[in-house]
């Protein structure tokens, strides 16, 4: 490899800033949380437990954003495993908590940014291919 890192193609950075908007709804929420438990919920323990969880999840997801819109090839993986596992929350959302348009909009989202990460050229980025290295591959 060269050590420069060429930059990621328009969609991954597209998928990225999508990341980073997720990232900043989750602390939102943890943000939300608190502030319930500030204003007098009962369980104080496990609903300061998750707000901690998804600062800590989501902290993770806008890093791992930020390192792939500036071309880190690593950043892909963290990106696509939040994707599959909010995946599974819209799930829940549409299907268990009967919140069907919450969970519509949260699964297209989640579409959307691994459609993005998916194409052809940022499945050829990712691994470090070029167009010119892509002809000359087998």
């Amino acid at each position: 490899m060269t050590t420069g890192t060429p930059a990621p193609p328009r969609s991954v950075r597209i998928a990225s800033a999508l990341a980073v908007l997720q990232g900043v709804g989750g602390i939102a929420l943890a943000v939300a949380l608190v502030v319930r438990v500030v204003q007098g919920a009962p369980s104080a323990g496990p609903v300061l437990g998750a707000a901690g969880v998804l600062v800590i999840w989501f902290g993770a997801v806008i890093l791992a954003a930020v390192m792939l819109f500036q071309g880190r090839h690593g950043a892909r993986t963290p990106v696509i495993v939040t994707q599959l596992l909010l995946l599974g929350c819209a799930w829940y959302a549409y299907g268990p908590s009967e919140q069907q348009l919450l969970g519509s909009l949260g699964g297209i989202y989640c579409v959307v940014v691994l459609v993005l990460l998916f194409t052809s050229d940022g499945r050829r980025w990712a691994l470090g291919l070029d167009s010119a290295e892509h002809d000359k591959a087998d």
